[in-house]
């Protein structure tokens, strides 16, 4: 079997006529590796979101790990439940040959918006939004996998800013050792761990890290580093000690700002060993 024809069974049985079972209502994302739709499912009678992923692109994501048996994204996004995690209903691959997931369709906006935007309804809520969000990575790290692209893009946050859900699990990948080893430098550079962009050996704290990055922007508005990191070779930086966020968010509880500069330690060791550890810290 082809690595094609793998991607292609890890979805499912059954092809599905995307034109015939939803009617695309509007394009909501477009992303590097696959388009987004709001969509009604005429066999469900609801509305939902609709990700069709490029096959040939998601083939190049699976090249990384040949011959690990690693799930797919919608495998592993079906079989996560938490009320801070969007909810997966179904997964599979259309007539044409591109494999689909559906999923709820979430109200909201990305925290990267309210965060670029310095959105200060978010403000009031930002304690209980990193909550959220911390109790979502949790669930999938006891799962046994690793999220590996933790951001604000991958947050879609409530109108009245009081809920949030993680989504996309595109690059999740299980927590065993054969998911571990050094050289796989996937995920968003401006998150990455010292440990991602140096190629060196990774586990779940990984997501720490990347937590801890996104926990320090929704409170700052601002990276923990000076400037703007959007390449791998700017990320290098994130061995060096972040500036202090009492710097930037002089109103942040003095242990809250403790809890979140453990999460960006460079060295994965002296980070909180798990999120249910940071989210004790916050009790």
């Amino acid at each position: 079997m082809d690595l094609l024809s793998r991607v292609r069974s890890l979805f499912g049985g059954g092809k599905v006529d995307i034109h015939d079972r939803f009617e695309l209502m509007r394009e909501a994302v477009h992303g590097t590796m696959s388009k987004f739709y709001m969509a009604r499912d005429r066999q469900r009678g609801e509305v939902v979101g609709l990700k069709i992923l490029d096959p040939k692109k998601t083939v190049q994501v699976e090249k990384r790990f040949k011959k690990l048996n690693k799930p797919s994204e919608g495998q592993i996004a079906s079989s996560l439940s938490h009320p801070s995690i969007v909810e997966t209903f179904e997964y599979g691959i259309t007539t044409v040959g591109e494999p689909y997931i559906v999923m709820e369709y979430l109200e909201g906006q990305g925290l990267n918006t309210l965060i670029q935007s310095c959105d200060q309804r978010t403000v009031e809520h930002r304690t209980q939004l990193m909550r959220q969000a911390a109790e979502s990575l949790a669930t999938v790290h006891e799962a046994g996998f690793v999220h590996r692209d933790i951001c604000p893009r991958n947050f879609v946050v409530s109108a009245d800013r009081q809920t949030l859900k993680l989504i996309d699990f595109g690059l999740t990948v299980p927590d065993t050792p054969a998911f571990r080893r050094p050289g796989n430098r996937t995920g968003t550079p401006r998150y990455m761990s010292p440990e991602i962009v140096r190629r060196r050996a990774t586990d779940h704290r990984v997501d720490v890290f990347s937590f801890g990055v996104t926990a320090y922007e929704l409170f700052a508005f601002t990276s923990p580093w000076p400037g703007t990191v959007a390449t791998a070779k700017k990320a290098m930086e994130h061995d060096k000690p972040p500036i202090p966020i009492t710097d930037v968010c002089s109103e942040i509880d003095p242990k809250l700002a403790d809890a979140i500069h453990a999460c960006l330690s460079a060295n994965p060791g002296d980070r909180p060993n798990t999120m249910n550890e940071f989210i004790r810290q916050l009790t």
